[in-house]
């Protein structure tokens, strides 16, 4: 009783001092002893109760980060400020659970963090974001004491918390006075509000008739523009702070919701036994049932697979009207769907502690139909590859070589967990363990700049060979792609010297991206990298085209 009083007392769960009574009440009747123990345990809750962060403590660090927020971020441009917004988030989620680092591994937790982070101070992009929001929502429970400790729970935990953030804040403020009377702190009650409004409402009609009779006071009222008042408040600001003040408050009180509880608590958890019979499930998957698919399923990918080595890696010409670009474009994604299904299958056919994945004719086939799937995977990539040397890299295309890298992996991760015997928890520990790191790598790859780099240096105007580069579609990459775009106009220049070469448009984007850097805010070690490379160049080859127009210029 004294562990769970302190855990609540700790966590901000329950009121300290009721806990503390009920234990009184319950040890009245002891001994002497018994009751000295009682009141060793009572002030131990008492105690931590002092450590607790209040609600007002609560309030005013949100406060706080909803100013730094509105310093930051409103009106200005996105860099490494979000970097110290979440450090500054961060030292406040620490703040309000101090106790929660005594320990001697305190460092671990803010140095996981602190990596976590650092995909923000290469740049701020939506995967960046993603990072840091889902490592912040992690270490605020794990302070909080929430966190479970393996990454299948941990991931459905951050599912929770992020579905109940948006409203965390708006259910605590309903609840408000309930909390407030389990903190012992004094209730703000209505009449003391509603005695308020009978003299204001009379003052307001007093300093009326004031200023009807006294042409001073008049004057001072017409000093007053509510008008102009009403003006200077901005809706937009308003909801930013609201956003704000809901998105901080749910990492300074982290909680997960209830709902999940209630309903195991509701739905019936006996089943009634049922005489045992055979099942149209038992007999479609059954054991022979996955014997005979397995047995058609390794002979359809054997042919697939051996018309993949005819013609697309043996060189066969292939039939009329049917390009190797076009081959290899349709098979591309078709495969990864075909690889996705097969690891269904496998995983439902093969449940652990199942008579089929006991046995070994029925495991060696899977090991085999798993290996071919790992192989049309591989040739998908191929596929896509070859399709690209002909028609150019877009982000669709560099997200599907990244899928499908996905698929290869959780395809060799189900081959590890049938031969060790893991179960489906630790699969998809394993799967989530290798997004993460996937999405956490993918922070640090600028692809903007690798797309424009290999469209220019693969495009028909510098290799011969190829489709011509699509500018527009480089220009639309950003900033990243000046450097690139700069290499082919020099190309084109020196390769027709007497042809016109318009930079117009991208020194104008030089000329704006320039311009947002130079707010602090903005600073990213992308952009710092990228301004490097930019200065190399010397200055912008047509300035006046880059200066905007201005009236009476």
């Amino acid at each position: 009783m004294a562990g769970r009083a302190a855990r609540a007392a700790h966590h901000g769960d329950g009121p300290p001092l009721q806990i503390a009574a009920g234990m009184r009440r319950r040890h009245h009747d002891s001994s002497q002893e018994g009751a000295a123990m009682t009141t060793m345990t009572i002030t131990a809750p008492v105690m931590k109760a002092s450590l607790v962060p209040s609600y007002c403590r609560r309030v005013g660090a949100a406060l706080l980060l909803v100013a730094l927020a509105d310093f930051l971020f409103y009106g200005q441009p996105a860099g490494i400020s979000v970097f110290i917004f979440a450090i500054v988030l961060a030292a406040a989620v620490v703040a309000m659970h101090p106790t929660a680092l005594n320990n001697a591994r305190v460092w671990l937790k803010p140095a996981a963090l602190f990596a976590a982070l650092l995909p923000l101070v290469e740049n701020v992009s939506p995967l960046s974001l993603l990072v840091a929001v889902a490592a912040l929502a992690i270490f605020a429970l794990s302070l909080a004491g929430r966190l479970r400790t393996r990454p299948a729970r941990i991931a459905r935990q951050l599912g929770l918390f992020l579905l109940a953030a948006p409203f965390r804040f708006a259910r605590d403020f309903f609840r408000w006075r309930k909390v407030a009377r389990q903190l012992g702190q004094r209730r703000i009650r209505l009449a003391a509000i509603a005695v308020w409004v009978m003299p204001l409402t009379l003052g307001v009609v007093f300093l009326a008739l004031f200023g009807a009779a006294n042409p001073i006071i008049e004057h001072w009222l017409s000093l007053i523009d509510l008008y102009a008042l009403l003006e200077k408040i901005e809706i937009a600001r308003l909801i930013f702070w609201l956003v704000v003040l809901a998105g901080v408050w749910a990492f300074l009180r982290p909680r997960l919701p209830r709902f999940v509880s209630r309903l195991r608590r509701i739905l019936p958890t006996a089943r009634v036994a049922r005489p045992a019979r055979t099942s149209a499930e038992d007999v479609l998957f059954g054991k022979a049932a996955i014997l005979r698919a397995l047995i058609v399923f390794n002979a359809l990918f054997a042919v697939q697979s051996a018309l993949d080595a005819t013609y697309l890696w043996g060189g066969v010409a292939l039939p009329d009207r049917l390009t190797y670009a076009a081959y290899a474009h349709r098979g591309a994604y078709p495969l990864v769907a075909t690889a996705l299904l097969a690891a269904g299958f496998v995983l439902a056919a093969l449940r652990s502690g199942s008579e089929t994945s006991r046995d070994p004719l029925i495991r060696g086939l899977v090991y085999l139909w798993v290996a071919q799937n790992i192989a049309l995977v591989i040739s998908s990539i191929l596929r896509l590859d070859l399709y690209i040397g002909v028609y150019a890299l877009t982000y669709l295309r560099v997200a599907a070589f990244v899928w499908m890298g996905l698929v290869a992996a959780g395809l060799a991760l189900i081959i590890i967990r049938i031969a060790l015997q893991k179960s489906g928890e630790w699969l998809l520990s394993a799967n989530l363990l290798t997004l993460s790191a996937t999405l956490y790598a993918c922070c640090f790859v600028n692809f903007a700049a690798t797309i424009a780099n290999y469209n220019v240096d693969h495009s028909y105007e510098m290799t011969g060979k190829g489709v011509p580069l699509d500018i527009w579609h480089t220009r639309s990459l950003g900033p990243n792609a000046l450097p690139a775009l700069g290499r082919y106009f020099e190309h084109q220049k020196k390769t027709f010297p007497d042809r016109a070469v318009g930079d117009g448009p991208d020194a104008m984007t030089e000329f704006h991206y320039r311009t947002a850097q130079k707010n602090w805010r903005a600073w990213s070690f992308r952009d710092w990298r990228l301004l490097r490379t930019l200065d190399k160049h010397g200055p912008l080859a047509n300035p006046a085209v880059t200066e905007p127009y201005a009236p009476g210029r």
